[in-house]
């Protein structure tokens, strides 16, 4: 792990415009990085410059700033197949988000090769949205929704896995990094064993493209999507990579302008991939700004980014522990800058209310996965997640602020 001068940390919180802003008279701690990250100068001016110079429909008009637009939207494409190690551009599909991706798949390819009798595996660590959409598929479809179970330190039973998977195995379904916990799955052994079957894996990448490099093709992932604001970049973005094999043969999720190739009142032919995944007029602005958090992120560099998390997450997790009554909810050997944790006696609803008092923001709650917290026998937790902005000594903020709350409580 490299060492990162404090200098160096503190230019880049210089880039991020709302960390010096204060919460009820006192310095914003964000904690809460799991749910949406802060957004650099760089991205906001990428958004901003598009609307005041650019604006433009893309792949319509012959004029100048639409075939620039055009231009522009496509590099970003390109930039983002790069980012995942994807072979072509054309296997990048934009949509609103890691939600929206997961919805178009699990109804376009459930559309073409789900049927009754089958089944689709998800796990227990997933997040709502890789959940319900595949759930809604098998009830659809008349199949059945197969859970991984999960250990009590968080990490999934990959021995139950592989006997989960049978013949009548559609999809493996599973979190790259789960958003309550920070387990980081073992994505490429799980991949590995499906492909040995012939089954095909989703992974879902919305905490994964934020915490270290994706190579879809060393993976060998099927599809992986993704969410821009998660990964710095703006809300209402996001994306979806698929195999071109298993592309050209889904059908379209939503139908309208752009996705066609020839529309006449007796039949209408579609599009090729990627557009034919990608109906009506795009969120242009915001694919400007995914473009340029991809290059905040190579600017800065995974070993900056990856070294810088690690080092939080090692310093929190020992601080935390120093505290009677805390418990840490998820142990897993191999995890991301992410802790949940309980404080003995305060709910954490009331807690997290206390800490914002104090400027400090976490998530409480259940976090979008209500069946995790059911099986480990619990309604929520305080989640702090981190990122490479946040420093040690927020850390020890949040700790001091820990130990008041727990003195308003005694």
């Amino acid at each position: 792990m490299i060492e990162i001068p404090e200098q160096k940390i503190q230019s880049v919180r210089n880039d991020f415009p709302i960390l010096s802003r204060s919460i009820y008279g006192k310095p914003l701690v964000y904690f809460d990085n799991a749910a949406t990250t802060q957004k650099p100068n760089s991205v906001i001016d990428a958004i901003s410059n598009y609307y005041r110079n650019d604006n433009a429909n893309v792949h319509r008009g012959v004029h100048y700033l639409s075939q620039y637009a055009t231009g522009a939207f496509e590099d970003v494409r390109k930039k983002v197949a790069t980012f995942v190690n994807a072979p072509s551009p054309n296997e990048i599909i934009f949509t609103r988000g890691a939600t929206e991706a997961i919805n178009l798949l699990a109804w376009s390819y459930c559309e073409m090769f789900l049927h009754a009798g089958d089944d689709i595996i998800v796990s227990a660590l997933d997040h709502h949205s890789n959940i319900v959409p595949w759930q809604a598929a098998c009830e659809r479809k008349g199949a059945r929704l197969k859970v991984v179970p999960v250990t009590p330190e968080g990490q999934l039973n990959l021995e139950v896995l592989e006997q989960l998977m049978t013949e009548r195995t559609k999809m493996v379904a599973i979190s790259h990094i789960s958003n309550t916990l920070g387990t980081i799955n073992p994505i490429a052994e799980i991949i590995a064993m499906a492909h040995l079957k012939n089954i095909p894996v989703f992974v879902d990448g919305a905490q994964g493209l934020s915490h270290g490099p994706v190579d879809v093709q060393k993976l060998d992932c099927d599809f992986y999507a993704f969410s821009a604001h998660k990964m710095y970049g703006p809300m209402g973005i996001g994306g979806l990579y698929g195999k071109t094999s298993w592309l050209v043969e889904m059908p379209p999720y939503q139908l309208g302008g752009e996705m066609i190739d020839r529309v006449t009142f007796e039949k209408t032919t579609y599009n090729e991939i990627p557009y034919k995944f990608e109906a009506g007029t795009p969120n242009v602005a915001d694919v400007m700004g995914l473009g340029a958090a991809i290059d905040y992120l190579n600017n800065l560099g995974w070993d900056f980014i990856t070294s810088q998390e690690n080092d939080l997450l090692k310093y929190a997790t020992a601080r935390l522990q120093e505290i009677d009554g805390i418990t840490i909810v998820g142990t897993s050997a191999q995890k991301a800058a992410i802790i949940s944790f309980l404080i003995e006696g305060i709910h954490f609803f009331d807690a997290g209310t206390i800490l914002d008092h104090f400027g400090i923001a976490v998530r409480t709650g259940n976090h979008c996965t209500q069946p995790l917290m059911e099986v480990l026998g619990i309604s929520g937790t305080l989640r702090a997640s981190m990122a490479f902005y946040n420093t040690r000594a927020e850390i020890d903020m949040l700790v001091d602020a820990i130990h008041k709350v727990k003195t308003l409580f005694a």
